[in-house]
């Protein structure tokens, strides 16, 4: 097969990852940067240039699109959907997951365990917000941050307001959920591919920090799921439309809730945790479903 990976950097290790994993597997792989393409929008012959080629017969396309390049990844993902190759995650599904609140309100609708959660943009209420979710402590979010960023723990009421108020003055989208304290700062990020959890792992936030992302520090090792956290990950993954997901879960007394559904995770921390080939997952699916003639069916509403 011919298959293209979307990504702005050939040098990123999921990026290396895909291409070795597809070339092993005897596919002609190509790396594309997708904001150096351009479109032509038509009818009869819709096509992508890239590098001055137009191009042409790919058989898949495996997006991995950065959320500060969203609106123009997920165009071009949508041409290659108009020209009926398949996409390892479709844009709606893409776009979906990247809108937090959006991800919030369907995975609720389908009944997944989640922090109770409160929204709010300019309301002067903020201690009827700070009560929606139980009281301090509490985790304030900025609708639009990544990787840790824009997430605060406030321990109390008044470290709550004082937050709150300062995101208000940004004219800033807030997210606030309860603080999952028995989780001790630990998550687990579980990757799904199809309908399957293929690998998944512990990340451990350093010391005096509630955030576990490996970017600002964490450690992650393997671990051995419940079937409730399977079960879990595998519907998030479906309720967003995601073939390819990195679902990340907090142990809570009450079970697991879901607290990200990621469309595009990266593998190094997950393959080298794991030890388990994530790339090759990833392509064999492709195989099968390319196979069968699997194009855009993304029928969730929402």
């Amino acid at each position: 097969m011919k298959i293209a990976i979307l990504s702005q950097d050939s040098s990123l290790y999921s990026t290396k990852r895909l291409k070795e994993a597809g070339e092993k597997r005897g596919h002609e792989m190509k790396v594309v940067n997708y904001l150096r393409c351009y479109m032509n929008i038509t009818s009869h012959k819709p096509t992508v240039v890239y590098g001055g080629k137009t191009l042409e017969n790919f058989d898949a396309i495996i997006p991995r699109i950065g959320a500060s390049k969203t609106f123009y990844g997920l165009a071009v993902v949508r041409q290659f959907e108009v020209m009926g190759v398949f996409s390892a995650n479709e844009s709606q599904a893409i776009s979906r997951s990247r809108d937090k609140l959006r991800c919030v309100q369907i995975l609720a609708r389908e009944g997944i365990g989640l922090p109770v959660t409160g929204f709010a943009h300019d309301t002067e209420d903020i201690d009827g917000l700070i009560e929606t979710v139980g009281g301090a402590p509490l985790v304030i979010k900025l609708l639009e941050g990544t990787q840790g960023i824009g997430v605060v723990l406030a321990e109390t009421y008044q470290a709550a307001k004082s937050v709150i108020q300062a995101f208000k003055g940004l004219n800033a989208n807030i997210l606030v959920q309860e603080f999952i304290k028995e989780a001790g700062g630990a998550d687990i990020r579980c990757f799904v591919v199809g309908n399957k959890v293929v690998a998944a792992m512990k990340r451990q936030g350093p010391e005096g920090d509630f955030r576990s992302n490996l970017h600002r520090g964490g450690t992650a090792e393997k671990i051995k799921l419940t079937p409730e956290e399977r079960s879990t990950a595998i519907r998030s993954a479906k309720a967003m439309g995601l073939r390819v997901a990195g679902v990340d879960l907090l142990r809570s007394n009450h079970g697991p809730v879901v607290m990200e559904v990621n469309s595009s995770p990266g593998l190094e921390g997950i393959e080298k945790a794991s030890q388990i080939d994530v790339a090759d997952k990833i392509i064999d699916f492709i195989e099968k479903n390319v196979e069968i003639g699997n194009s855009t069916r993304d029928r969730i509403q929402f």
